[in-house]
């Protein structure tokens, strides 16, 4: 089943479990998938994952922001829609895992500075293909590197 199929499937289950917050959310990445349906690069896997990853990491900033506003009521509700489109991601790797790839990535540019982190970041960032955080990406790079 394509990721369309799915989303598809799950809004129909979510409005007849009449669950409005998980509807709420479902709907927005069927949104985003029927905006790259229409683009020019079309739908494919890959780019529904970066859209619904794109998607994932707004809630999780506007929650930030609304809880820097002490705001905790439109946090809960942004964070509620990011743990639903969490569910659409690939499993996000850990720690250690991001480690281990960082240091594989070291090993194959040669880098021996900070100045050198970009080279890093580059190789890194095709192995990790979007299962971890970018910022949390650059800091291990950037410890690592000094």
């Amino acid at each position: 089943m394509g990721i369309e199929e799915k989303i598809n499937a799950d809004v129909k289950a979510s409005m007849l479990a009449k669950d409005a917050k998980r509807l709420e959310a479902v709907r927005a990445i069927k949104s985003v998938i029927l905006l790259l349906k229409t683009s020019p690069e079309g739908l494919t896997e890959e780019s529904a994952t970066k859209a619904i990853q794109k998607e994932y990491k707004k809630r999780k900033e506007t929650a930030d922001i609304y809880t820097q506003q002490n705001r905790p009521d439109l946090a809960a509700e942004e964070l509620a829609q990011a743990s639903v489109m969490e569910e659409y991601l690939p499993k996000q790797l850990s720690d250690d895992e991001i480690k281990s790839i960082i240091q594989t990535a070291i090993a194959e540019t040669g880098a021996s500075s900070a100045a050198d982190m970009g080279k890093v970041m580059g190789v890194a960032n095709k192995a990790i293909a979007g299962r971890a955080d970018g910022k949390v990406v650059s800091q291990l790079v950037k410890s690592m590197l000094s």
